[in-house]
């Protein structure tokens, strides 16, 4: 008992610490944004703000995140967390570049690549996970040599994910947050020290900027923040998640990080679908279409954080109480969930419905004129013959 109520007060402690110097922090990064030019200007139609805007906030996170980390853990006797902070710092550097002076895709890609082979070769691998097949005798799946790409293939996977879900103010900042806050209550109930300290100092470190960035954000935190979000989650989800228990090892990290995870892999095959590249921007993401459908900024927000924490509490209940309980608390809160959406939306989804079907009605209108033209085209080639026939005859 005593060690519980040590690893819960260097939690808190890890938290506010966190919170409170990106909070303090992020003035300072936002007056260096405005110096070294990094302002995202509204050009095309994907983004959401009508005014320049400064990013980098993600330096103030990450500034809080690793004051809080080098205070409470202990990084020189941790071999793992050395390969975990050296790799976080890379990918800092290249989101600072990155939003002063736009890079080349393929070569953050390179760069990525690299930051997640550094955790890798710090032993931050996936060895096993559960098989995702309920009907095989073998209920693990031990990845032997592949180990090291499927490793590589999650960090940069779930970097790019959080990246890409960053379309709104406060959205990629809050799913982290609940994310991490999801993963803090699993390694509380697990026991996991270090992994609770560093999700503590991760939620309180996107807790902190939350001021700045909720709409109207006031700074964007920009490629920056969104990557290094994206890569700690990842990372640490291998040092954690996929060690707590080898039975649930490979649907908790999905759950945890389902809205990103999702997100990405719709915009994916869509654009595949469409001949487009898969790494082509578009406004197809799930928040640009809770948009189109008439909702605000902050209640597009609302609903997707209303998502992620389901999807969080899902893998607390999966963690704690079994698959099948799980399976039946996820339903119940979707349920929910669907029922608060037509409470708290109604006149989205009504108008929303009426746009669909006035849709179908005009699909099937001009299909009708369609048919009707060809018709008439069919007639008139028909009848066209027996003219020149007439004329000949005369």
């Amino acid at each position: 008992m005593l060690f519980e109520n040590q690893l819960i007060a260097t939690v808190i402690l890890a938290l506010v610490i966190a919170l409170v110097l990106s909070f303090l922090m992020t003035p300072v990064v936002k007056t260096f944004a405005y110096k070294v030019g990094a302002i995202d200007v509204p050009k095309d139609a994907r983004r959401m703000h009508h005014v320049p805007i400064p990013r980098l906030g993600g330096l103030a996170i990450f500034i809080g995140f690793m004051v809080s980390i080098l205070l409470f853990t202990d990084v020189r006797g941790d071999h793992q967390m050395q390969g975990i902070l050296m790799g976080a710092v890379i990918i800092v550097i290249l989101g600072v570049v990155d939003d002063i002076m736009p890079l080349p895709a393929m070569f953050k890609f390179i760069v990525q690549i690299v930051a997640a082979l550094i955790p890798t070769m710090h032993g931050v691998v996936i060895h096993v996970i559960s098989n995702p097949n309920l009907l095989s005798d073998n209920p693990y799946w031990n990845m032997g040599w592949l180990s090291i790409p499927v490793t590589v293939i999650w960090i940069v996977a779930i970097t790019n994910s959080v990246n890409l879900i960053d379309g709104l103010d406060g959205l990629a900042n809050g799913v982290s947050a609940i994310s991490a806050t999801t993963m803090l209550v699993i390694a509380l109930l697990v026991s996991e020290s270090q992994v609770a300290i560093v999700m503590a100092a991760l939620v309180g470190a996107c807790v902190g900027f939350m001021p700045y960035n909720m709409n109207p954000a006031k700074m964007f935190m920009g490629d920056t923040g969104a990557t290094f979000l994206g890569y700690i989650l990842a990372t640490i989800s291998i040092q954690g998640l996929f060690k707590f228990y080898a039975i649930i090892s490979f649907a908790v990290p999905f759950l945890i990080l389902g809205l990103p995870i999702f997100d990405t892999a719709f915009a994916f095959i869509r654009r595949i679908a469409h001949g487009q590249s898969p790494m082509q921007a578009d406004r197809g993401h799930v928040h640009h279409r809770l948009i189109d459908m008439g909702l605000s900024q902050k209640q597009a927000v609302a609903t997707l954080y209303v998502i992620s924490a389901i999807l969080g509490l899902s893998a607390v209940v999966l963690t704690t109480s079994g698959e099948l309980r799980a399976m039946v608390f996820f339903i119940a809160l979707c349920i929910v969930a669907a029922v608060a959406a037509r409470v708290v939306f109604p006149k989205e989804l009504k108008e929303e419905l009426h746009e669909e079907m006035d849709e179908i009605k005009d699909h099937g209108h001009h299909k009708d004129d369609a048919q009707e033209t060809i018709s008439d085209d069919i007639s008139e080639s028909s009848e066209e013959p027996k003219t020149q026939q007439k004329d000949g005859e005369n």
